[in-house]
């Protein structure tokens, strides 16, 4: 559940490429009958650097059941307009378990150290080099890149592996068309959007977090708005049909944008 929050949160970070500007979401995740989730996400971007921190917390009666709370942080440069991360660091707490997680790069933006630990015990490990994770980057810096793209050519369709420190998959993005939204009790954001979706392809690895185990057969879809004022595009809904506990639904309630 943990992953599958901070990745639908990630999808919330599609902005333009001038200049330097941060946007930050706030929204509300429902899962099933649950309010599950208030949560924050900023994106920051100048021409050469870029920036992703996003904080998950449960919320309400979904907390008592599965309290948990996490933080996200990566960094990187751009360089010849390709973003290479120096940073990813991760931090969370559940009810009896407390894990952190950095990764160490090199120069080239290729990690060379996974450093973990779980309830303070930490270990650390030297990443064996491997020519198939040079084109590689972090699950956060996908979403910096689709960004790029939608900002560019305005259409989602992508394919971007991922290295964790330990697994290889791809993150594929397809458009699915226009849709209206309306605005609701949850969202006041409205107008016509460009749906698209996310899936991964495991690559023939294995994981046991609920994002791994649903995602290759069951998309998560997202639309996508302008803000109004500054032409800045942003995730207004996401969606997934399907999970464990019912059908989850991600509402866009605020934006801050910094120019």
């Amino acid at each position: 559940m943990k992953k599958t929050l901070f990745t639908l949160f990630s999808l919330l970070c599609l902005c333009r490429e001038a200049g330097a500007f941060s946007v930050t979401h706030d929204f509300t995740v429902f899962i099933g009958p649950f309010n599950a989730s208030q949560t924050s996400f900023t994106y920051a971007l100048s021409p050469d650097s870029y920036a992703v921190a996003s904080k998950v917390k449960t919320f309400g009666l979904f907390d008592t059941l599965y309290p948990f709370e996490a933080r996200y942080a990566t960094t990187g440069h751009i360089k010849n307009g390709k973003l290479e991360t120096t940073s990813y660091k991760y931090q969370s707490q559940s009810r009896f378990t407390k894990r952190k997680k950095e990764l160490i790069y090199n120069e080239q933006g290729v990690p060379v150290y996974r450093i973990s630990s779980k309830n303070d015990k930490e270990k650390k490990v030297e990443i064996t080099p491997d020519p198939k994770n040079n084109e590689t980057t972090d699950l956060q810096t996908v979403f910096a890149e689709l960004a790029r793209q939608y900002n560019q050519v305005k259409f989602c369709d992508s394919r971007m592996e991922v290295f964790d420190g330990k697994r290889r998959f791809d993150v594929i993005f397809k458009d699915e068309g226009k849709e209206e939204l309306a605005p609701n009790q949850f969202s006041p954001l409205t107008g016509t959007a460009s749906k698209c979706s996310m899936y991964i392809d495991k690559l023939g690895s294995e994981g046991d977090d609920l994002l791994w185990q649903f995602t290759s057969d069951r998309p998560i879809y997202f639309w996508i708005l302008a803000d109004k004022k500054t032409g800045i595009p942003f995730i207004a809904r996401i969606e997934v049909e399907e999970t464990p506990l019912g059908k989850m639904n991600v509402y866009t309630h605020n934006i801050t944008i910094e120019e």
